[in-house]
């Protein structure tokens, strides 16, 4: 396992389209995901071990925001033949298990992985609603850790303040995670 952080939020940076399968048998895009006030694209996976520590902080953060009118969706980019807990059976797997309240989308093809930058489970891109990046950051400070009571919701409070200002807070901290495991070795 490679632990990598993601870089510094690009504001108002256009989101990527995307029409990818998800868990669920429908093709979703990017205007289909959206929600009235933003959309989180979340790049996750179903073996890293950040990702499976966060799962139901994922499921809580994801209700609450769609309750503010900020629809999620989670992507998953990994090269599933090299790491077979990623396979698209898995994930319908892991959405059936965890409840996820979002659309659970494979990108066997990584090129969406590639347009967005992602670069590792999980990465965050918050985007308002006229589609411009505000938010790229971490869920929490307990990266892999276990709860050790509460903390301040980071991805939560940023995309609260998308949904309410459509501007993204100027002070992120930066997502820690596996990194995406790209065919051939290579981004």
């Amino acid at each position: 396992m490679v632990s990598t952080t993601t870089p510094i939020c690009d504001f108002d940076t256009p989101a990527p389209d995307f029409d990818l399968p998800g868990v669920d048998g429908k093709n979703w895009s990017l205007r289909e995901c959206m929600g009235p006030k933003g959309l989180l694209v979340m790049f996750i996976c179903n073996h890293c071990p950040y990702v499976k520590a966060i799962n139901h902080k994922l499921v809580r953060d994801t209700r609450d925001l769609k309750a503010l009118g900020v629809n999620s969706v989670a992507i998953m980019s990994n090269d599933a033949d090299s790491y077979p807990e990623d396979s698209f059976e898995n994930m319908q797997r892991a959405a059936r298990q965890f409840g996820y309240p979002f659309p659970y989308l494979i990108d066997e093809t990584q090129d969406v992985a590639r347009a967005y930058g992602a670069v590792c489970t999980p990465d965050f891109f918050g985007y308002n609603a006229d589609f411009e990046l505000q938010y790229r950051g971490r869920l929490d400070a307990s990266g892999r850790q276990p709860d050790t009571g509460e903390v301040r919701r980071d991805l939560f409070e940023a995309m609260k303040q998308v949904a309410e200002t459509g501007q993204g807070p100027r002070e992120q901290l930066a997502s820690i995670g596996c990194s995406i495991k790209w065919r051939n070795g290579g981004a």
